[in-house]
């Protein structure tokens, strides 16, 4: 059994999204274990409560023994601002979970796996479980937690170490304390709600400051607005044009992003699914 603790560093999520996933865990996947901190459904303008409480509940959450997993309820905006201080207090127990999440908590998953602290995971999230088209991405992570390496991103190979971030979250964390060292990494960058134009902005950054890394994938780009003239490029075209610049290899497609196509990618080489 995975004995899985949810908190939310970012932004909140509903009660019904909490029921959502402890009814899917029971019916389906039995052999795990879900408890919710109550600082998920706080609420602080933005926030899932100010950022003492979720630095505590993170704290709590990832220093507690009775616990394997810390699964990141949601993403939205937040992590980075509490990050750091978070890292500094957790304990040895802490250093044995698994963390597991994408989008803004990519802050976290870089600061953890800078830091060496457990197994850094991008992977869906609990708010998913609430819709039905949202539960396979969910199922997928759990099916994962239980031994299931079928939800893996098809292109890990076991021997080339691989990253994946949202592009502005690691736009932002380039520079940082928390950025992790990336050389030889396969690095797998998605987007979602941005114009075209910035996706090129930013990768205009992201290549630009990389070490040498492996190579880039390029995963989703998706609910793109509409702007008031065309970009002239697709989002394959930006991400070639930018690595061919900076002289990173690009690697084609990955199946990562803010669609229920996302798949598990485990920080660092393709390790064991967690709890194993």
């Amino acid at each position: 059994m995975s004995r899985i603790a949810i908190c939310a560093p970012a932004t909140s999520i509903t009660r019904d999204h909490a029921r959502a996933l402890e009814e899917l865990v029971a019916a389906e996947f039995p052999q795990h274990s879900v408890w919710f901190h109550e600082q998920c459904f706080a609420e602080e303008g933005h926030f899932a409560g100010p950022d003492i409480l979720r630095l505590e509940a993170l704290v709590e959450c990832a220093n507690n023994p009775d616990f394997d997993i810390v699964w990141f309820a949601k993403g939205g905006y937040g992590s980075n601002r509490i990050a750091q201080a978070a890292l500094a207090r957790f304990n040895d127990a802490a250093r044995e979970k698994t963390y597991a999440g994408f989008s803004d908590c990519g802050y976290l998953l870089g600061a953890l796996y800078r830091a060496g602290i457990g197994q850094a995971v991008h992977a869906s999230m609990p708010v998913s479980a609430r819709s039905e088209s949202g539960r396979e991405a969910v199922r997928r992570v759990l099916r994962w937690f239980s031994g299931d390496n079928s939800g893996l991103e098809p292109s890990l190979d076991g021997q080339t170490p691989a990253v994946a971030f949202n592009l502005i979250t690691l736009s932002m964390l380039t520079g940082t304390p928390m950025m992790p060292d990336l050389t030889g990494h396969v690095v797998m960058v998605e987007e979602v709600s941005e114009h075209l134009y910035a996706v090129d902005r930013l990768m205009f950054q992201v290549t630009n400051a990389l070490p040498r890394v492996a190579g880039l994938r390029l995963g989703a780009i998706s609910n793109v607005p509409e702007n008031d003239r065309d970009f002239g490029q697709t989002e394959e075209q930006i991400a070639k044009f930018w690595c061919d610049r900076a002289g990173i290899p690009y690697l084609g497609r990955a199946r990562v992003g803010h669609t229920l196509d996302n798949h598990i990618v485990p920080f660092g080489l393709a390790s064991p699914a967690a709890g194993q």
